[in-house]
């Protein structure tokens, strides 16, 4: 009787290290997304710069043409960065509410996660 409920005890802490396994990947996908988010966001950072270093070697209004599209592609590429930086934010923050939950389900998988 005893040896059943400690093989099922195993079996609860083997699931719930397994869902924590998964959660902690799940939050990694998201740090991965949040760090592509910043590279996108810092794209339009560094042609902007680029743009207002070299400003002094042409007239904008020449070169309108250009400028408009290119202002439209690095407002979208701002959008996506933005977009992509709180998605990964709400969602680890979801993740860390799930860990916590199986903290409180367990002390042995509270004392491994921290």
């Amino acid at each position: 009787m005893e040896e059943a409920l400690e093989q099922e005890n195993t079996e609860n802490v083997s699931i719930l290290i397994g869902e924590a396994q998964l959660i902690l990947a799940e939050k990694r996908t998201s740090l991965a997304v949040l760090r592509s988010g910043v590279a996108v966001l810092a794209l339009p950072i560094t042609v902007l710069s680029f743009l207002i270093a070299t400003s002094k070697y042409y007239d904008i209004f020449s070169v309108l043409h250009f400028v408009i599209p290119l202002f439209c592609i690095l407002g979208a590429l701002t959008v996506i960065g933005i977009y992509l930086i709180a998605r990964s934010v709400i969602r680890m923050q979801h993740y860390d509410k799930l860990l916590k939950k199986i903290k409180a389900k367990s002390n042995a998988i509270s004392e491994l996660i921290d």
